[in-house]
C-alpha cells in the first residue's frame, strides 16, 4: 500500500515508526518547515522529519502552505493509496481527496466529544476520567468525518495533560496501524458521528491559564493539571509570577488564594476546599518540587496568591 504520512510534533512520531515496523513504511512524509531555535537561531527539523530520515523515507515534503495549488499537485503526483494524518494542519479537499482510498486522521479524544485543537487539555480540565483516540476519514468540516475505530484510556485524578499526551501517542500509534490494516483489507465499517453529542475543544492560551482561586478546589486542581505543562497555569506570589505544574486536592478552608500552610507543603485555599501545590516554577528559575521551592521562597501563612 502506498501511504503518505503527515505529521509534525513528537506526538506523531510513534505512529510513523509503528507503521514502518508493521510493514507500511510510507512512500512520503509531509511535515512542518524547519524552524530557527536557540541563541544561534539554527534551523531545527521537526521530530517527524528526523524520524522519517532515520527510517530512510525517500520523499519528505515541507510545504509553506498546504493550501497552495503546487502542494496539491505534489501530493497527486505521488499516486498514493492512502493518507495518514497525525497532529498536522487542516488540509483542503484538493489534498485529502488525492489518495485513492482517501485520508484519515488520528484525533486525541473519543469523538464527537472535544472536536478542535486541544482535546487533551479540555478533557483534563473538565475532570473527565476517560478519554481516548479516534481515527476518522477526513471531510471539509474539521473533526466531523465518519469514524473508523476508537480506543479508550483512563485519566487518573492527578494526571496532567502532559501525562495523557505521552500515553496517548502510544495508544494512537497502535490505532493508526490497526486502521491502516482495516483499510488495506477493505474491512472498514464507517460510523457517522452523533452531532447531538459534539463538544468543542478550542485552543488553550496562557492568558486564560491564570489560576481561578475563587472556584472550588476540584476545579482549581483540574485547571492546574489541564494546563500542564503548556501553556502552564500561573499565579502571582509575593515574590512574583509563579507557574504551577502539579497539585493535589487537600483539606483546608480560607479566603481564595490564601496560603494555609508552608510547613513542608504549600497549601492554598480555594473558593471551597484547598489544593496542595506540588511542582512549581518561579520566574527566571527551573521547575522545582515544592519542598525545594519553599526552602528559598520566604512564604508565610496568611499571604495571598493572586492572578492579577
Amino acid at each position: 500500500m502506498r501511504i503518505i504520512y503527515m505529521g509534525t510534533p513528537d506526538f506523531a512520531v510513534p505512529s510513523l515508526v509503528a507503521l514502518a515496523r508493521a510493514g507500511y513504511t510510507p512512500i512520503a512524509v509531509v511535515t512542518g518547515q524547519d524552524k530557527p531555535r536557540g541563541r544561534g537561531r539554527k534551523l531545527v527539523p521537526t521530530p517527524v522529519k528526523l524520524a522519517a530520515e532515520q527510517l530512510g523515507i525517500p520523499t519528505i515534503l515541507q510545504p509553506a502552505s498546504v493550501k497552495s495549488p503546487e502542494f496539491a499537485e505534489q501530493i497527486k503526483a505521488l499516486n498514493a493509496d492512502l493518507q495518514v494524518v497525525v497532529a498536522f494542519r487542516i488540509l483542503p479537499p484538493a489534498v485529502f481527496k488525492a489518495a485513492r482510498l482517501g485520508a484519515f486522521n488520528l484525533h486525541g479524544s473519543l469523538l464527537p466529544r472535544y472536536r478542535g485543537a486541544a482535546p487533551i487539555h479540555r478533557a483534563v480540565m473538565a475532570g473527565d476520567s476517560v478519554t481516548g483516540v479516534t481515527t476518522f476519514f477526513l471531510r471539509e468540516k474539521v473533526d466531523t468525518g465518519n469514524m473508523i475505530l476508537q480506543r479508550a484510556m483512563p485519566i487518573g485524578p492527578n494526571d496532567t495533560t502532559g501525562d495523557i499526551h505521552d500515553r496517548m501517542m502510544l495508544l494512537g500509534a497502535s490505532a493508526v496501524v490497526e486502521t491502516v490494516r482495516l483499510v488495506d483489507a477493505g474491512n472498514v465499517e464507517e460510523l457517522p458521528q452523533d452531532e447531538g453529542h459534539a463538544t468543542p475543544a478550542p485552543k488553550v492560551f496562557r492568558e486564560q491559564a491564570d489560576i481561578p482561586w475563587g472556584m472550588d478546589a476540584a476545579e482549581v486542581h483540574n485547571h492546574i493539571r489541564g494546563h500542564s505543562p503548556v501553556p502552564c497555569a500561573w499565579t502571582r506570589a509575593p515574590q512574583g509570577l509563579l507557574k504551577v505544574y502539579r497539585s493535589e486536592l487537600a483539606e483546608g478552608e480560607g479566603p481564595p488564594g490564601k496560603i494555609l500552610d508552608v510547613d513542608g507543603r504549600l497549601l492554598v485555599a480555594c473558593g471551597t476546599g484547598a489544593v496542595s501545590l506540588l511542582e512549581v516554577q518561579p520566574a527566571g528559575r527551573k521547575r522545582l518540587q515544592i519542598q525545594d521551592y519553599l526552602r528559598g521562597a520566604s512564604l508565610a501563612r496568611g499571604q495571598v496568591l493572586v492572578t492579577a
